[in-house]
């Protein structure tokens, strides 16, 4: 007799997709959008399937990280979100078509968006996006345990993300398109990187060498706290450039400070040594200091660009 397949449930596919780091997807459409506005002009239905894009990209990257972790073994070790391969709720097979579907939808609508915009050169930009999420953990040389995550969040869930859905729309890659990917950039890789600080232990013993493990605990911790500086610094600096260049940068940004009431909760946990399942919480606050700052630093966008 066969061995029984495990049946997943729809609440444990959505566990999968870890939507804790759904913030990292939309917070950088709405910056984006934000200062397509600011530039011009700012087009709803394109903004929809920017977002489509960059939410599909989220999911998929994290059931092929939940895949190839689970395959390697390297989940056998961890804490907190749910590993479907790992913790045997879900076939691989199963995972990498979850992946692989999610893709497809990034990939089509990412290709009607650029039709839309005529910037036909972003689907070489995508195609990266693409196979940067799926190297992340898998493939022969995963650069995500070569200590090079961070490096590609900040690329394409920063520059890209907010810069993409920007030219978009405007047809302008602007300086504070620029600058909006920085802001949103450093978070999303503080997402990264207090996840891969809580599994320091597991992935040391499974031999994933995360710039955390390479860093170590202490420094990881700066690391992290450096992240959110930077990202609240991009507000102060957008705002004091507006009050000395109205016409070109938006005073208003400065709304983006706010975000740092939701900072001081995380910050604290890391700085005072949060470990293991403790710091789970810290990854949603995390998520929701992204969310909150993309929506605050939109805002403050905007309201430039409507009574500018």
């Amino acid at each position: 007799m066969g061995e029984s397949r495990p049946v997943t449930t729809p609440a444990q596919w959505l566990a999968g997709a870890r939507p804790r780091t759904l913030p990292a997807a939309v917070a950088p459409v709405l910056v984006g959008t934000a200062v397509a506005a600011w530039d011009g002009r700012a087009v709803w239905d394109r903004a929809l399937l920017a977002l489509v894009v960059a939410l599909a990209l989220q999911v998929g990257v994290n059931y092929a990280n939940d895949y190839s972790d689970g395959v390697r073994g390297t989940d056998a070790q961890r804490v907190g979100p749910v590993r479907l391969v790992g913790q045997g709720l879900a076939p691989p097979a199963a995972v990498k078509r979850a992946a692989m579907l999610a893709f497809g939808v990034a990939g089509l609508a990412g290709l009607l968006l650029v039709a839309l915009s005529g910037q036909w050169w972003l689907l070489l930009v995508g195609a990266a996006a693409i196979l940067a999420a799926w190297t992340y953990t898998g493939g022969p040389r995963p650069y995500g345990y070569a200590g090079l995550g961070e490096v590609f969040v900040f690329v394409f869930f920063g520059l890209v993300a907010v810069g993409g859905t920007a030219l978009t729309q405007s047809g302008v890659l602007s300086g504070l398109a620029l600058l909006g990917g920085v802001g949103v950039g450093a978070l999303s890789c503080a997402i990264l990187v207090v996840n891969n600080l809580r599994d320091i232990p597991g992935d040391t013993v499974a031999g994933k060498r995360t710039l955390a493990v390479r860093l170590g605990d202490p420094a990881t911790r700066r690391l992290y706290a450096a992240l959110v500086g930077v990202a609240l610094a991009v507000p102060a600096i957008v705002g004091m450039l507006g009050m000395v260049l109205p016409e070109t940068w938006p005073a208003t940004a400065i709304l983006g400070l706010g975000g740092v009431v939701l900072a001081v909760a995380p910050l604290r946990a890391v700085r005072e040594g949060a470990l293991g399942p403790a710091l789970v919480p810290v990854l949603g606050g995390t998520g929701r200091l992204l969310l909150g700052y993309g929506v605050l630093l939109a805002a403050g966008i905007a309201l430039g660009a409507v009574t500018r």
